[in-house]
């Protein structure tokens, strides 16, 4: 139990009807969990408003609800709090009601369209393999130090993140890297979290279903950079021309990672094969298992990150030379006839131009690139066409087909994806509505030595269909496909 008043410091309350120097059990943000003596935090959400399930939550046991709207009929036994905004009320009373956990790591969050997943992961194995105690809060996992927990948002609610955080410090962990989405930062999941630093890896098109326009999209991350401490560091991809906007109004102290510019961090890419990459960190030399140019500005930011975290320079280099690429991140599997499939998260414009450059650049010139991919439904229909030209410019043949259509149509979801396709590129590309099936046609058209890029889904083992998720895995599938083949 904790005393109400003492999970309301620092938030800003205009309004209070009843008595706040009483104990309270939880916090709950959806109606249906509460139970006796739980603090109920109205939120007006994207779809629902918390507000219309206020009387339901006090008939549930309700003893104080904190609202952007007073309800007319009070309950004399209820304490009601009006604040101007729930979602930042629901944080800063989620990190005092876990006694501030962030203010007792180093707590390192990482954002961008492209890249977070990667950084935050290989930071966490990076860490661990320097002998740390480490926290993870990733899309793919996340992690207490050697103790995993189902993800299932990139940026978890700010109870969950207050909740994880207070695991870490109980378990001892020293350093925590954090995925940190622009719907997480939108929705002030984030407030009242105290972060060391901050890591912007590159800005591009997506999420314009959510933020309406792409300068909406880049202030909101922005707003993440500007709200860190002067005793945190900011390091940004200074190639990206978004990355000087992110350290504009920042007190952090500024820091820029390049490949192509001048940077605190410079890294130059000397070669490419699908067994790694050799690149100079620094002007010191790194044979390194992760491939492409965009793993390389990955490395760079988590060779950055593990410096002015303080960690010696030599040794940051031995272990970068040691790390396995994450699930669904260019991961790779070779058939005994001599196919190369690649299973990548690519579901952005960017991330599948730049996973079918690398491929491009790795190749000989013989080989047939052959890529599978689909674009997700409920999710910004703008980068459906987009996602499309690519697939079929970079690609000999390419393959349209279903992602995670969720409520939607499949077949309308690739109807808006082949009209992105040019003229002279249509040959090129075939429809095939069974993902399954696609992936089936990707393997039978390859003949030795080609390469195949199943593109959209990489770690996730699901399919997601009107609300169903059903049990799919891009690797699994191309495995069994290849097995198949060997038989015949």
């Amino acid at each position: 139990m904790k005393n109400l008043k003492d999970i309301l410091y620092k938030v800003s309350v205009s309004e209070v009807y009843g008595n706040t120097d009483v104990a309270v059990n939880a916090i709950q943000f959806d109606s249906r969990q509460v139970q006796d003596n739980d603090v109920f935090v109205a939120q007006k959400g994207v779809r629902v408003d918390g507000h219309q399930y206020i009387e339901k939550a006090i008939n549930l046991g309700a003893k104080a609800i904190i609202c952007e709207e007073i309800p007319e009929g009070r309950s004399e036994q209820v304490t009601y709090i009006k604040v101007e905004d729930s979602n930042v009320a629901l944080a800063i009373i989620a990190a005092n009601y876990y006694n501030n956990p962030s203010k007792s790591l180093q707590l390192v969050g990482v954002t961008g369209t492209n890249g977070k997943t990667t950084i935050a992961s290989l930071l966490y194995q990076l860490f661990k393999k320097a002998g740390y105690k480490v926290g993870l809060l990733s899309t793919v996992t996340i992690m207490v130090d050697e103790n995993e927990y189902k993800a299932t948002h990139t940026t978890p609610n700010s109870v969950a993140i207050n909740n994880y955080l207070s695991m870490m410090v109980e378990e001892g962990v020293e350093y925590c890297f954090m995925e940190v989405s622009s719907h997480g930062i939108h929705q002030k999941r984030t407030e009242g979290i105290e972060f060391a630093g901050g890591v912007f890896t590159n800005l591009s098109h997506d999420h314009l279903d959510y933020h309406e326009t792409f300068a909406e999209y880049r202030d909101v991350k922005k707003s993440f950079f500007d709200s860190l401490p002067k005793s945190a560091f900011a390091l940004v991809n200074i190639d990206d021309k978004n990355g000087q906007v992110m350290l504009q109004n920042t007190k952090a102290t500024k820091q820029t990672y390049a490949l192509k510019t001048i940077g605190d961090f410079k890294a130059k890419v000397l070669e490419k094969r699908f067994s790694g990459t050799l690149l100079t960190i620094n002007g010191i030399e790194v044979w390194t298992k992760l491939i492409g140019e965009f793993n390389a500005y990955n490395l760079l930011a988590i060779y950055g990150v593990a410096e002015l975290l303080g960690l010696e320079k030599l040794e940051i280099l031995r272990i970068v030379s040691e790390l396995e690429s994450v699930s669904g991140r260019f991961q790779y599997t070779i058939s005994d006839g001599g196919v190369t499939a690649i299973v990548d998260y690519a579901h952005t414009p960017d991330a599948l131009k730049n996973v079918l450059q690398t491929i491009n650049d790795i190749r000989t010139g013989n080989e047939t690139v052959i890529t599978v991919v689909g674009c997700g439904g409920d999710r910004d229909a703008t980068k459906r066409p987009k996602m499309a030209l690519i697939a079929s410019q970079l690609s000999n043949q390419a393959i349209f087909t279903s992602d995670n259509p969720r409520t939607e149509d499949p077949q309308l979801i690739i109807d808006q994806m082949e009209e992105g396709v040019s003229a002279e590129n249509y040959k090129k590309t075939l429809s095939i509505l069974d993902r399954r099936q696609a992936i089936k046609t990707a393997c039978k058209l390859a003949k030795s030595g080609d390469i195949i890029l199943i593109a959209g889904k990489g770690h996730e083992t699901y399919q997601e269909i009107n609300g169903v998720r059903h049990h799919f895995d891009d690797l699994e599938e191309v495995t069994n496909c290849f097995n198949q083949l060997k038989k015949h």
